[in-house]
């Protein structure tokens, strides 16, 4: 079969339960193939699968190994044309799949894309993690076509055009298999949050385009393995957004961007030092501990990679600063083109 629809699951039966079905209904007629690899759950996740799901393939690993690696293991084992990551707390729809594997097929220079993504709970309004697309701005901070920031957008048929993106959500990732593999897939070392961003960003230093194909809708839960206000969710994002920076940056840019960062990380820790929130000021203060460790390792990195400038689908200006001094809510109210 042409593509993998490939669930990774950590303790994620009640999720399996609510969503699974749909996935297997949907996907009928799709030319797919449907895998579940488990994160060694301690649930009764493989008990259910191979009880109710029996025509599903089962990838079963040894430990936790996080959503990075835990992909890279269980898509090294695979050898479709396609890839499609799925979250398990996602609601599929009718004819999902072959809507984006053609766009895909006759657009040889996207290397992923991803549908529009809606929230679960509110199906009128767009999901936080991955909305109609997402972008970053000049320091790095993500934000999507309907999500600026804390502000989602309702879905209006605003954001149905296709659209070239910087990343594609992890939720719902669509990947062309040879691109994944020749970059060696997703940063291990990140182990959840902005793994996806930091791959997107590199298949576009490598000359691949990142797509939002809106002609396919998904419904989002959300905070699925770790809760939004979760703070070791704040260190890995903190970290991994660092981690992110100074892997992919030119080095024109780098240091002066790692700075300003670095000054708004800060402050940031700060305003939750002065709220009383001392578990996410610790867990800022850890991902720069966290950060300044694999240097070295990065350092490397950055000696053996080529290093295309991107420059497009990335916001020159603060995203901060616009939603909070010039109050900017919506995507459509940004500078663009950027």
């Amino acid at each position: 079969m042409k593509t993998a629809v490939v669930i990774l699951n950590w303790n994620g039966i009640q999720f399996l339960s609510q969503f699974l079905s749909k996935v297997v209904e949907f996907s009928s007629n799709q030319d797919c193939e449907i895998i579940v690899a488990d994160n060694h759950s301690t649930d009764n996740s493989i008990s259910y699968l191979k009880e109710n799901f029996p025509e599903i393939k089962l990838i079963i690993l040894d430990k936790n190994y996080g959503f990075a690696e835990g992909y890279n293991l269980a898509l090294r084992q695979l050898d479709h044309q396609y890839f499609v990551l799925l979250n398990s707390d996602v609601e599929v729809t009718p004819n999902w799949i072959l809507p984006i594997v053609n766009f895909m097929e006759i657009n040889p220079e996207v290397a992923a894309c991803m549908p529009k993504i809606l929230s679960q709970f509110r199906k009128t309004h767009f999901e936080y993690a991955g909305a109609a697309g997402g972008f970053i701005d000049k320091f790095g901070y993500p934000f999507c076509r309907g999500r600026i920031l804390s502000e989602v957008e309702i879905d209006n048929g605003q954001y149905n055009d296709k659209s070239e993106i910087f990343w594609a959500t992890g939720a719902c990732m669509y990947v062309r298999s040879s691109v994944y593999k020749e970059l060696g897939g997703l940063d291990p070392l990140f182990f959840a949050h902005m793994e996806e961003i930091d791959l997107c960003w590199r298949m576009k230093r490598h000359g691949y385009k990142i797509y939002n194909v809106p002609e396919v809708t998904v419904y989002h839960v959300g905070g699925g393995t770790l809760p939004n206000e979760s703070p070791r969710k704040l260190m890995l994002n903190y970290r991994n957004n660092l981690w992110m920076l100074y892997k992919n940056l030119p080095s024109s840019q780098l240091y002066s961007t790692l700075i300003v960062r670095m000054i708004l990380d800060g402050f940031s820790a700060f305003v939750y030092l002065l709220t009383f929130k001392f578990s996410y000021f610790y867990s800022v203060f850890f991902s720069h501990i966290q950060f300044y460790k694999k240097i070295k390792h990065y350092r490397k990195k950055r000696k053996e990679d080529s290093y295309l400038k991107v420059t497009d689908c990335i916001y020159n200006r603060s995203i901060v600063y616009d939603f909070i001094i010039n109050k900017l809510r919506k995507f459509s109210q940004l500078r663009i083109p950027f």
